[in-house]
């Protein structure tokens, strides 16, 4: 029920925020009409003073309902009850519909013995299901929705009760794009506080990258808070992928931290983020090329855990599981992709002012030599070849073929707003000012 309400005000002020940052100036337009129309009224009104008007009683006699009458009202009034869920790995016919409260033998017989409803049920997990019931919780509606692919479309599989029984079909639609807001406040970590406030994983790791170069995600304090505006792809109502942030804000150790999406218009043209005052939150680079990764081994003299001698280490060591994304931290062209004794599968990356990055013991390498890459491009998985230990990623930043310590690779910014631009930026980060605000005001999320 709480849950219901809370969404039901996330979804209000998201419409209520959505319509400020659209239609700024006509809103404001008219709130000054109305309150200057209601300043002209009360200077002209002419009418009497209400305290002086003599008091009036109307009384009227009722006849109270019996208990009988009450009681077979009640009996007589039907509702409909829905219940939401996700399809799971585990999941059979049986298990999906005790979790969704039905309890309907015919029903549960009908979604095991339809080809179509275990196809759309149980091939794939994460599927959102919903079901609508009598009070007597018998199934009267049972759909699923899932992207099957990514041309803006959704399928819906729909199991209905006739008359003369239950039916099946499946249905394309549209995704009707959309905009949410939602807030937490640091317990532990940011992925704790993100999944309580149901904000996706996703939106989450966006999060992390925009305030990479003064938020380090890894070291947060309790009590730290965060408010954040990003897409939805909607079906029926319901968000089944999440887009961009469009704005957030952060509060780490008593510092408040703002950005807001701003793409030029004009076909073409790349978007960024950027403070409030125009300057760009985009670093030349990212400041970790794994998510949400643990610093095993820094850019230090250290006892090699393979030749048992103290040497220098050159990069930094990121533990994570084997096949974990690794991302390139910045725009360049890969100058090799391959083996070299020691980092095992290696993928070397060119940079602008003689930069480079280097990222090892790699299990899997997704681009080859010669080719482009973008900022935050995933270009292999963590893996444990060469002189590894176990698995991790060995990540080094050189300059002019000289080792730097990767820890400030994330200091160099981007270009601020032009002159040219301003404007327009300047109603953007209007609306996003509103918004935030109302984000902080619809839920305060946290996780312990």
């Amino acid at each position: 029920m709480i849950n219901g309400i809370l969404a039901a005000e996330e979804l209000l002020a998201s419409r209520v925020a959505y319509t400020f940052r659209t239609y700024p100036k006509q809103i404001t337009a008219a709130i000054a009409a109305m309150l200057l129309s209601a300043g002209t009224l009360a200077v002209a009104s002419l009418g009497p003073d209400a305290s002086d008007l003599p008091i009036q009683q109307v009384l009227e006699a009722t006849a109270p309902v019996s208990f009988a009458d009450q009681s077979a009202s009640l009996e007589n009034f039907s509702f409909t009850l829905f219940r939401t869920d996700v399809s799971r790995s585990s999941d059979t016919a049986e298990a999906l519909m005790k979790r969704l409260g039905i309890s309907d033998p015919a029903a549960t017989a009908f979604v095991r013995g339809n080809a179509e409803a275990r196809m759309a049920l149980f091939a794939r997990v994460g599927r959102t299901v919903t079901a609508e019931a009598t009070q007597e919780n018998q199934l009267q509606k049972l759909s699923a929705r899932w992207i099957p692919d990514a041309d803006g479309g959704f399928k819906r599989f729909v199991v209905e009760r006739t008359p003369t029984g239950f039916v099946a079909r499946t249905e394309r639609d549209m995704l009707t794009p959309g905009t949410r807001l939602a807030s937490g406040t640091i317990r532990s970590s940011l992925f704790a506080a993100t999944d309580d406030s149901r904000i996706p994983d996703a939106v989450a790791s966006q999060l992390a990258d925009i305030f990479a170069g003064d938020v380090d995600v890894r070291s947060l304090r309790k009590g730290d808070r965060f408010a954040v505006v990003y897409e939805t792809f909607e079906a029926d109502g319901q968000a089944l992928r999440s887009g961009r942030v469009l704005s957030a804000e952060f509060e780490n150790n008593g510092k408040v931290h703002q950005a807001v999406w701003f793409q030029p218009p004009g076909a073409g043209q790349k978007g960024s983020y950027y403070r409030p005052n125009g300057d760009s939150l985009r670093k030349a680079y990212l400041a970790s090329p794994v998510e949400f990764s643990r610093v095993s081994s820094g850019f230090a003299m250290r006892m090699h855990p393979i030749l048992n001698s103290w040497r220098q280490h050159n990069g930094i060591d990121y533990a994570a599981p084997t096949g974990t994304a690794v991302r390139t931290v910045g725009d360049g062209t890969v100058d090799f992709a391959g083996t070299q004794s020691g980092y095992g599968n290696i993928v070397i990356i060119n940079h602008r002012n003689n930069q480079q990055t280097a990222y090892a013991h790699l299990s899997r390498i997704n681009v080859k030599a010669g080719e482009s890459v973008s900022q935050g491009q995933t270009i292999g998985a963590v893996g444990s070849t060469g002189w590894a230990t176990g698995p991790h990623l060995h990540f080094e930043y050189r300059v002019g073929g000289a080792y730097q310590d990767p820890t400030t690779i994330a200091q160099e910014g981007g270009a601020p707003i032009t002159a040219a631009l301003r404007p327009a930026f300047e109603r953007i980060a209007v609306g996003a000012r509103t918004e935030l605000a109302a984000a902080f005001s619809v839920i305060q999320a946290s996780a312990d």
